[in-house]
């Protein structure tokens, strides 16, 4: 019988409550990891799935619930919040919402479990990124795209400090993916056809990303497969940046 790629792993995967978050919890748990998923809305996901209310923009929840969970090989950095907008159209708050959650809250849940995944000599860091900020400039994702590549230095940072140490940290970077929060940011412009059909437009594969395609490169990352990987970027955008 072939053994399951993530068999005797636990990992912790946060935004599980859709897109995504989702799609990785679901796709870690095939593959026989025990998955720990986390969503600041209420989210439900099949046995054996352990589901945990959290909001990654606040550090003492962080903090409480890292203290909660023992040991983890794997953690998956998913959960993000997309501000739109120029530098004009970005106020304080929007730029500290942007950077706590997208920036922030990644650096608290990696620093609280990093010390565990050392004293074990093996841990794995996936964060989700975008092409906006880590890749490219996307016109209207200012603050997103700033904290998106401010994460990327974080990932490299934790892969260039920790990788004699057994520590992995490696980034992956969507393009346009489907998501419920697409769809709302679609339905906002007050045309959604049209939004939807400008998303689609720029991709040249001709359609969008699906969650269960980011899912697939993350079980890879999280995997032994990639063993030899870290400090890298993922890009799966439908050939927007080629």
């Amino acid at each position: 019988m072939t053994r399951l790629r993530l068999e005797g792993k636990t990992a912790i995967i946060t935004g599980a409550g859709a897109g995504i978050g989702r799609a990785i919890a679901l796709a870690f748990a095939a593959e026989g990891a025990k998955v720990i998923a986390t969503s600041r809305s209420p989210f439900t996901l099949p046995a054996p799935i352990e589901t945990h209310s959290l909001d990654v923009g606040d550090h003492h929840a962080i903090a409480a619930f890292a203290g909660s969970v023992g040991a983890v090989d794997i953690l998956v950095n998913v959960a993000g919040y997309v501000h739109a907008g120029t530098i004009l159209d970005c106020d304080e708050d929007d730029w500290a919402r942007s950077f706590d959650i997208n920036v922030s809250a990644c650096f608290r849940l990696a620093k609280a479990l990093l010390p565990g995944m050392l004293e074990r000599g093996s841990g794995n860091i996936i964060n989700v990124g975008s092409i906006a900020g880590a890749i490219k400039g996307t016109p209207n994702r200012f603050a997103y795209g700033a904290s998106k590549a401010a994460l990327l230095g974080l990932t490299k940072g934790l892969a260039a400090d920790f990788a004699d140490r057994g520590i992995r940290a490696n980034l992956i970077a969507p393009g346009t993916t489907e998501s419920p929060s697409l769809d709302q940011r679609a339905r906002d412009t007050g045309d959604y056809e049209a939004a939807r059909a400008a998303f689609v437009a720029r991709q040249p594969l001709g359609r969008l990303g699906r969650p269960e395609e980011i899912a697939a490169l993350a079980v890879h990352l999280a995997s032994d497969e990639s063993a030899y990987t870290t400090g890298a970027v993922y890009v799966a955008d439908g050939g927007a940046t080629m």
